[in-house]
């Protein structure tokens, strides 16, 4: 059997096979011990969906504790200066650890990636469900120190805060401790699956450009994450048996905290989003129907992202006491960053152009991606810049500019990615102008509620502060209306794809027109992925005209 796949191409719906990995096996128990790594990566969209929910929570009290400077709600104060600080701690462990570096990785990866590839499974299928598992065992620990007390010193756990304060930070760090090991064996297991398992004929500039964001992405996943192990067994020591490391009442240094924190967190932020890049790098050409333009140099700016990212971490610490030397080396290395990325958004804005542009729901939020990723990135060159990031530090600039990386590109790709194998994973349609209207008010939400901090960082609203100016109340209060809007949204997306699955229409095989291997499988897929092994045959370094042949 042989199928010629040209972009925009939507193959006609083959005899669905009775059974799927959905109902090869029943009963709770065949999901808690499979192997299969299309249920592991639904159980872990599932897990991480409800991080983000947890996480979500935590900013709609953070922004409704900022409504006014009284923090009054219906006359009454409702909230104190320590608990705003659990808030905004709690918000940002759980959406950094819990939800946006497994995010993409863990779940569509996990589904779509061997897929993608032509493979049966992940190399090591054991080990992919070990790393799941080890994603609940830190989840289980990260919720357990909310129950019990709480955590206020930040997200960043900079000491002395974490050494000296009270709660369950000790609990917090060893979620983020073993986190770190599901995030390790995620990323061996996907450079395993990439080097040994590709179909007959597929080279390494055959893969699909995904492929080449999680490869880049696992790259700093297993060379990163240690670092950051390290630092939080240190900082338990130091908690647990006041050894002065970073705290200075015990003789310790507290900038070395901040240097081995962000050694691994700024590599951490391209965990984040080189596989937003990567899923835009498969919606874009599918839907403007053309071939990807510059696949070489999308390919390698995903690696030289990673590469980079591992010299640039002291573009965080520029007030932090550095040698001017220092401060001006790593001002130019950030500089350099934005090439590989300004490679991957020219490309894709070539490859749209002239292109039969389709506006489905994954375009749409590929579209809103490239829009506030052209903020999120232009904003970082502000604080590449030495002179202007000595104002905007510590401000809600940088809080804006944060978001505008993380949610605004990193989580709305996932959103498209969602959106865009969501009839793969499900074998369902979902409601496309419900689809559409929960992304409009996502992106409107979005931008009233973050676009108008760069107003007030500009302005000198310090960031993580709980009282304020008055001055600063009606563009607190527009962000905190916004917040509202944004979590209609979000929870009409949910809405709309859980509906799907009880009501929406049976899915083709192949619905976009994509030309990547997993359009190949029916929908859902068979247990094995493929009824037969797909063997790849095309003109070299065209990964989007080939020919696929089952043998």
């Amino acid at each position: 059997m042989e199928h010629t796949l040209t972009p925009g191409a939507v193959l006609g719906d083959r005899p669905r096979p009775e059974k799927n990995y959905l109902n090869e096996t029943t009963g709770i128990w065949s999901w808690m011990t499979t192997i299969d790594h299309k249920r592991i990566g639904i159980m872990y969209l599932c897990g991480v969906s409800t991080a983000f929910l947890i996480g979500g929570v935590f900013a709609l009290l953070v922004r409704l504790a900022l409504l006014n400077p009284q923090h009054t709600l219906f006359g009454r104060v409702w909230v104190t200066a320590e608990t705003y600080n659990r808030f905004f701690t709690l918000h940002g462990v759980v959406m950094v650890f819990l939800f946006i570096i497994p995010s993409i990785p863990a779940s569509l990866a996990n589904f779509v990636l061997p897929m993608m590839l032509g493979a049966k499974d992940v190399a090591f299928p054991r080990l992919n469900l070990a790393s799941f598992y080890l994603w609940v065992g830190g989840a289980i620990f990260g919720i357990t120190a909310m129950v019990l007390g709480g955590v206020d010193t930040g997200w960043t756990f900079y000491t002395p805060y974490s050494t000296t304060t009270d709660g369950s930070v000790g609990l917090m760090v060893m979620a983020a401790f073993i986190l770190g090991f599901s995030s390790i064996f995620t990323g061996l297991n996907f450079i395993a699956t990439v080097h040994k398992l590709r179909a007959p004929g597929m080279g390494w500039f055959d893969m699909p450009l995904f492929v080449w964001g999680i490869y880049a992405t696992a790259l700093i996943q297993i060379l990163a994450t240690p670092v950051l192990a390290i630092t939080l067994v240190l900082l338990l020591l130091e908690r647990t048996y006041k050894i002065g490391i970073f705290d200075p009442a015990y003789g310790g240094d507290p900038v070395l905290f901040q240097h081995f924190f962000w050694f691994y967190s700024h590599p951490a932020v391209y965990i984040m989003i080189v596989p937003g890049m990567a899923i835009i790098s498969e919606l874009i050409p599918t839907f403007s129907r053309k071939t990807i333009f510059g696949y070489r140099a999308i390919a390698y700016s995903s690696v030289s992202l990673a590469l980079l990212s591992f010299i640039v971490w002291g573009h965080h610490m520029f007030v932090a006491g550095e040698s001017d030397l220092a401060n001006v080396v790593f001002s130019a290395l950030t500089f350099l960053v934005a090439i590989p990325s300004g490679v991957k958004v020219f490309n894709w804005l070539s490859t749209m152009y002239k292109g039969n542009i389709s506006f489905e729901t994954p375009m749409l939020y590929a579209l809103s991606f490239l829009f506030l990723f052209a903020i999120g990135g232009l904003t970082g060159i502000f604080f590449s810049t030495l002179a202007v990031d000595i104002h905007l530090t510590d401000t809600y600039f940088v809080v804006a500019h944060f978001h505008y990386v993380m949610m605004g590109s990193t989580v709305i790709a996932f959103f498209g990615g969602i959106h865009y194998w969501w009839p793969k994973m499900t074998g369902r349609m979902y409601s496309e102008k419900w689809g559409a209207i929960a992304c409009a008010l996502i992106f409107v939400g979005f931008n009233m509620t973050f676009g108008s901090q760069f107003i007030m960082g500009g302005q000198g609203m310090p960031r993580r502060y709980f009282n304020y100016l008055d001055k600063f109340q009606p563009i607190h209060a527009f962000s905190t209306y916004g917040s509202w809007v944004l979590a209609v949204g979000l929870f009409m997306m949910a809405i709309n794809l859980l509906v799907s699955l009880k009501t929406g229409k049976r899915a083709p095989d192949n619905p976009w027109g994509g030309t990547t291997m997993e359009w190949e499988s029916s929908s859902p897929p068979v247990f094995h992925n493929f009824e037969h092994q797909p063997v790849l045959e095309h003109e070299p370094y065209d990964y989007r005209h080939r020919t696929v042949t089952h043998v």
